[in-house]
């Protein structure tokens, strides 16, 4: 299995720190937060990446090169502009191949995720080892985590059968899955293409399922939180 990293978003809230560093290489706990990634794909096994870029992207190559000194091999697909995540995805599918891959935002801070539990979502089979009919297999697996405060409405329910539109409780979506290649081929390489329209339609026709992940997890979005999770640990006696 491949994954993806997205690093080409500008990271308006961001600034003045992402003026002249991209967002996916701002430190947090002494090291970049895509670094925080890789690391931990190459921890499950997974070794082969690809990572979009747009804003300042030359310096993401420049600090991770190949990849090769994180036991990885790294693969970059260029956009002038970034293309939104599902364009950006759909422009890189050439390099992903034709399995399931993994996609995680390169600004997300989740040092204690486990990238081997991806390996076994998207079942070819069912249950029984009968293989599912193409049109009705699983597209899709979304981890979702706890509402943050920036978000307390959530954006998708889990029920027993995947996830849904409707429904309580919602949680949001930790902008971590594993997608089948064929959810992007209607969108051609170079468009600008939102996620989430897609996951909606999906959604609705029942092929996309889900978990709650209870670990760590920060969408950091301000120099603020940034600074939070740096600041020294005090620990009281």
């Amino acid at each position: 299995m491949k994954a993806m990293l997205l690093a080409a978003g500008r990271g308006e809230r961001m600034r003045p720190l992402t003026d002249a560093c991209p967002k996916p290489l701002l430190k947090v706990r002494g090291r970049p937060l895509i670094v925080w990634h890789i690391l931990n794909l190459v921890k499950a096994g997974i070794t082969e990446m690809v990572i979009n870029h747009a804003h300042l992207g030359h310096m993401i190559e420049d600090a991770l090169g190949d990849g090769s000194r994180f036991g990885a091999k790294i693969q970059y697909s260029a956009e002038e502009q970034a293309l939104e995540t599902a364009g950006g995805i759909a422009k890189a599918l050439h390099l992903l191949g034709d399995d399931p891959f993994i996609v995680v935002s390169g600004d997300i801070y989740i040092p204690h995720f486990n990238f081997a539990e991806c390996l076994n979502t998207l079942e070819e089979n069912d249950p029984w080892g009968n293989p599912h009919a193409e049109h009705e297999r699983d597209i899709a697996w979304l981890y979702m985590v706890k509402n943050p405060s920036f978000h307390p409405t959530g954006d998708f329910a889990l029920t027993l059968m995947g996830l849904s539109n409707e429904g309580t409780p919602r949680h949001t979506f930790g902008n971590i899955g594993v997608y089948r290649p064929e959810m992007f081929s209607s969108i051609r390489p170079g468009d600008h293409a939102k996620l989430g329209p897609l996951l909606r339609e999906y959604i609705d026709a029942g092929r996309v399922g889900g978990e709650l992940y209870r670990g760590e997890w920060h969408n950091l979005g301000t120099p603020d939180q940034i600074e939070a999770l740096n600041a020294p640990l005090n620990f009281k006696g």
